[in-house]
């Protein structure tokens, strides 16, 4: 069975990955960014970590954050053909994902998800059914390259890329559905 991290498989690194972010914990600490008393804090930390998101808080608040020490992995691939597709919680949301539906309805909850790259690129290709992706607080997503034939594409969120948000650059092809980008919404407790 496979270790998991919010309903959905964990991304495991290698030897290599924690030795990639222990050569930036020293560089840190070599250009005065942290203390001995830190390196040797973060590198407990790193030398403890078992899955990519277990670095981010030993690196996040350095010059280019966590993500430059994070493996790429490969894309997570979403298929809901004719039935529907729901990610909700918590789940590890890597830097790429294809969702492919030939007419199920597909729901992306990243609210409650751990982003771990600052730019997640989303790869949509939509027969004739419709998408709906809920984005964090103070995100922004691109939705440019996001053609509909007959469908549409709504987005009630900022194109303007921030520094200290998630970013998603949403991509693909709808025919007859229609996609949908906002935030989260709660009235009297229940989110939606």
């Amino acid at each position: 069975m496979l270790p998991k991290r919010g309903g959905t498989p964990a991304v495991r690194i290698a030897d290599a990955d924690r030795e990639h972010a222990a050569e930036r914990l020293h560089r840190a600490m070599a250009e005065g960014r942290i203390s001995v008393e830190e390196l040797e804090e973060r590198l407990a930390l790193v030398h403890a970590s078992r899955y990519a998101a277990d670095l981010v808080p030993a690196l996040a608040d350095l010059p280019g954050g966590a993500q430059e020490a994070l493996p790429s992995g490969q894309p997570l691939v979403l298929r809901a053909g004719a039935s529907g597709l729901k990610r909700a919680g918590r789940w590890s949301v890597p830097a790429s994902i294809q969702v492919r539906s030939s007419m199920g309805s597909v729901h992306l909850d990243f609210c409650d998800t751990a982003i771990v790259r600052p730019v997640v690129d989303i790869d949509l290709r939509l027969g004739a059914g419709s998408a709906k992706l809920l984005l964090p607080d103070g995100a922004t997503a691109d939705v440019d390259e996001l053609v509909a034939s007959m469908g549409r594409v709504k987005s009630a969120v900022s194109a303007r890329r921030t520094s200290t948000a998630p970013h998603f650059v949403i991509r693909g092809r709808t025919m007859f559905g229609s996609v949908e980008i906002r935030k989260r919404r709660s009235i009297a407790g229940i989110k939606f």
